[in-house]
């Protein structure tokens, strides 16, 4: 029962994860989609200033953040940190407690 538990588990979060990325996915292309009519817009009415890049910039910190969470790439702060962390807590409070 308890192996069927994890499995279980194990498929959550393999679905949490698909779920996501699918969302990340989603963010990309609504980011492509509005950045190229930004471009349309700011090429047809004032070509003189291209104003499309700050938006651009601003929403791709955002989208560069967004896929740096859903890949799990977080070298600061991340899940492996937290672990080790907490780990480190418990044994010290072990050691604490046998002093």
């Amino acid at each position: 029962m308890e192996q069927f538990n994890q499995e279980f588990e194990k498929y959550k979060r393999a679905q949490k994860q698909v779920e996501e990325i699918k969302g990340f996915y989603g963010h990309l292309l609504s980011y492509i989609i509005v950045m190229l009519f930004f471009l349309f817009i700011n090429l047809k009415y004032s070509p003189n200033y291209l104003w499309f890049f700050w938006p651009m910039l601003g929403w791709g910190i955002g989208l560069l953040c967004h896929g740096l969470r859903v890949f799990n790439y977080t070298p600061f702060l991340g899940k492996d940190w937290e672990q080790r962390k907490m780990k480190e807590f418990m044994d010290q409070e072990k050691q604490n407690k046998y002093e």
